[in-house]
Order: structure tokens, then sequence, then C-alpha cells
């Protein structure tokens, strides 16, 4: 039986050119060679990585069996822990959304704004968590004031961003016939522009608690509150055995987070 390839002439056809293959090779090779440059930059210590598993079993055999004897005081800087992701969430979404608002091109009031708008997203996501953190230690000493406002800064970014590209991607056909019959701009704003995004709005809001509760978990390996602080004076003391019981509530903590989540999710959207 003929094949079509043979039927029309083809019987060296291939998928991509030789032109296509080439580059692919070249962008293979170009990888390659920056992977090795950067192991052969970093300077690992190879005898330690090679030596990494009998430092982990060790590591492991001295946290056995965990110590829950503190278990009352870290349940209670979870609680914290809970309470700075909470919190920060939920000043972080009211202040995305102005900054949503300006930033999407449809609904900014002009380039200034949307500038504007955008340069405080770009700013909020470039700066880890943890840098906002340090930061905020310094200013307000401490503790879970300065979580709270390290995690509120990061997600603005985050929540703004997205937000911002869903207000762009609305169907502008309600925003036309609220403005065709002079309704104002809240009204625009509040029956033409919000059901359009309250679904990624939730989503958006409930996937950024999820985010901050494991963020909040290492806030006090620098001072800014939480379960972090318990977890670092463990390690400072090598109190292996509390160490296990930490990473285990943190564990817990997370799993739940997820739990909660998802029927959250299930419930509203």
């Amino acid at each position: 039986m003929t094949s079509l390839s043979t039927q029309f002439g083809r019987d060296d056809w291939s998928r991509f050119t030789l032109k296509q293959r080439m580059m692919r090779y070249a962008i293979f090779l170009g990888c390659g060679l920056a992977i090795a440059w950067a192991l052969t930059s970093i300077e690992v210590i190879w005898p330690w990585v090679w030596g990494a598993p009998e430092q982990i079993g060790d590591l492991f055999s001295r946290m056995y069996p965990p110590d829950p004897t503190n278990l009352e005081t870290i349940l209670k800087v979870l609680w914290d822990t809970v309470n700075i992701a909470t919190f920060a969430t939920t000043f972080a979404v009211l202040l995305s959304l102005p900054v949503a608002y300006i930033s999407a091109q449809n609904t900014t009031p002009n380039r200034v704004t949307l500038w504007l708008g955008r340069l405080i997203l770009v700013t909020s996501r470039s700066v880890n968590t943890i840098i906002w953190a340090l930061l905020f230690v310094a200013i307000f000493g401490p503790g879970v004031v300065a979580g709270i406002v390290a995690i509120m800064f990061r997600s603005i970014g985050f929540i703004g961003k997205l937000l911002g590209e869903a207000i762009e991607e609305i169907d502008t056909r309600p925003v036309e016939a609220l403005e065709a019959t002079g309704a104002s701009r809240f009204k625009v704003i509040v029956y033409a522009i919000v059901p359009q995004v309250m679904p990624t709005f939730w989503a958006v809001a409930i996937l950024r608690w999820d985010i901050n509760l494991r963020e909040s978990t290492v806030l006090g390996l620098v001072g800014a509150g939480g379960i972090g602080i318990i977890l670092q004076g463990a390690i400072d003391t090598f109190n292996w055995p509390e160490v296990a019981t930490i990473l285990l509530a943190i564990i817990a903590l997370v799993v739940v987070g997820e739990v909660i989540s998802a029927y959250l999710r299930r419930r509203i959207l």
C-alpha cells in the first residue's frame, strides 16, 4: 500500500526543517553550556553533597521521636501564624482593588495612573516576603505587626496583577450599554465590571490566603512573628525532637489550609 507521503512525492518528510533543527540544537547546546558554567562558578563543595544522605539520616535519627512537651506553646504560636496570614490577606485584598483598577488599560483614568499602578504591582512582586519582613522588623520591631505588613505588601502585587488582567478581559458590551444610558462611573463599575470579575476576585483571594499561610510559617526566622520564631530557637539550641514537633505542626497547618481553600472554592466559585 502506497503511503500518502509517497503519493505526493514527499518520501523525505520531517517535522522540522534543517534550519529549525539547527536552531533547536543550538538552544540545547546553549542551555547545556549555561548549566555547566553555573555549576563551575557557584563553587559547590562536592564532598558535602555526596555526604548529604548520611547527614540527613543522622539528623532524622536525632529528631525521632518528636518531643510534645512544648506543644501548648507551639499551638499558640501556630494560631498567631494563621492570624498573620488572614489579616495580611484581608488588608492586601482591600488595598489591591484600587491598584488593579488603575493598572487595567480599560479602566485607568489616564496614562500616568496606569504606570503608577503598574509600578506598584512590579515593586510589590519584585521584593521577596523575607526581604519585606526584614525591612518592617527594622521599622515596627519584632512581632506579628511586621509579619502582617510584610505579607500584605507582597500580596498586593499578586492580587492586583491578576485582578487587573481580569478587568482588561471583561466583556465591554455591558459597560458600553450603561454608559449609553448616562450611568455614572460608579454605577458602571458596580453593575458592569464587578459582576464579571467577582469569580476571579474570590479565586485569587482564596489562593493568596493559602500561599500566605505557607509564607507566614517562615517569617519568624527573621523576627516577624509566627511559628518560625520558636523553630529558629529550637534549631539554635539543637533541640531536634522539638524541631520535629514544630515541623509536623507546620505540615498539619498547611494540609488544613489546603482543605479549607478547596472547600471555599467549591462553595463560592
